[in-house]
């Protein structure tokens, strides 16, 4: 199936059995030669609006939310970005480094209002320095304010050099990103253990919302659900890179989420994903996206709804499944500015 969104209309071409769910959501829906040659001046369009405005296939310039899941194999780094503000929720390794510098830089984000590094481990903290190295931040936050490793020495020294400092957030702790509301969940208790002592954050937009979770294991899970937080979201980041330690079902119940990103390494040495997690996402009918399988992995927000984009596996919108022509989303304002010329195929 082909769906195109364009100023509000929903176009569905090559539809098996999209007329009437085309209809339904108020679009139309058109097969064979007439769809193709639609589909061919309509992507023709989009690519020339978007050389002629310079817009990037980032979403979140001037209107919308996307959260980008780097691949950076056995690590965690995510991007979020909305309505031209832009924030990093951990960087990988330090090997990792020039990966994120390429994707900020890719992508033409040199200023972020904010860096989130769940924990100290290198694992979340050592491409944070390379972030740095390209974008000017306004703000970073942290669950402590000194580490015991060369890692986390350079993001101190990043941080320095930029003249900001470090900010232990309080459980209930938030600020905004654009029109996205950013909360601090947790820890909400001191733990010895840096996995349990990492920032669980939830970003909220409109009615969706992502809930990013470090390497936080059940203790910390279960102490942020007896403090009573609202832990509910559309996005779950898996803890510890699918580590069984992590992603109760008691979590699970209460996040209730629709979408799980695990941010692993391929035929990594843990183990991870672990099957006792990837059964229990199962069980709770949650889909699974993960990094060691389909790279970098993209969801976009208009507030509403979500789409998620892979790099080298099946995007799946929700109620949808892919069919024999796979998909193509284009998000468009009516107007001048397109934004974002967001590209989804599946098959």
């Amino acid at each position: 199936m082909i769906f195109i969104a364009y100023g509000g209309i929903l176009v569905d071409i090559f539809c098996a059995r999209g007329i009437e769910a085309a209809r339904a959501n108020g679009g139309i829906c058109m097969r064979g030669r007439r769809g193709l040659r639609l589909i061919t001046a309509l992507i023709v369009a989009v690519f020339a609006a978007a050389a002629g405005y310079g817009v990037s296939v980032l979403n979140g310039g001037s209107d919308g939310m996307s959260v980008h899941f780097i691949d950076v194999g056995q690590a965690d780094a995510a991007l979020v970005a909305c309505e031209g503000h832009y924030m990093m929720i951990d960087g990988g390794n330090a090997a990792d480094s020039d990966t994120v510098y390429s994707y900020l830089r890719k992508n033409g984000v040199d200023s972020l209002d904010a860096v989130i590094c769940t924990h100290a481990h290198e694992d979340h903290v050592g491409g944070l320095s390379g972030a740095l190295a390209f974008a000017r931040t306004s703000a970073a936050y942290c669950s402590v304010t000194e580490g015991d490793s060369k890692a986390f020495d350079s993001f101190v020294a990043a941080l320095d050099a930029q003249g900001i400092g470090i900010t232990v957030p309080e459980p209930g702790d938030s600020f905004m990103l654009g029109s996205a509301e950013v909360e601090f969940l947790g820890p909400v208790e001191e733990y010895d253990d840096a996995n349990n002592s990492s920032l669980v954050v939830k970003v909220s937009y409109g009615q969706t919302s992502f809930l990013f979770t470090g390497d936080a294991e059940y203790e910390s899970e279960t102490d942020i659900l007896e403090a009573g937080f609202d832990v509910s979201a559309d996005v779950l980041k898996v803890g510890h890179h699918g580590s069984d330690s992590s992603t109760s079902y008691r979590w699970l119940r209460a996040v209730d989420a629709d979408y799980a990103v695990i941010s692993v390494g391929k035929d990594n040495s843990y183990g991870h994903p672990s099957s006792e997690v990837l059964d229990r996402l199962a069980d709770a009918d949650v889909q699974v996206y993960r990094t060691d399988l389909q790279g970098d992995i993209v969801f976009a927000s208009d507030g509403s709804e979500l789409t998620v984009d892979t790099s080298a596996g099946e995007a799946l919108k929700p109620t949808q499944r892919a069919a024999l022509f796979g998909r193509f989303y284009v998000f468009m304002h009516s107007g001048r500015d397109v934004c974002p010329a967001f590209f989804l195929l599946g098959v």
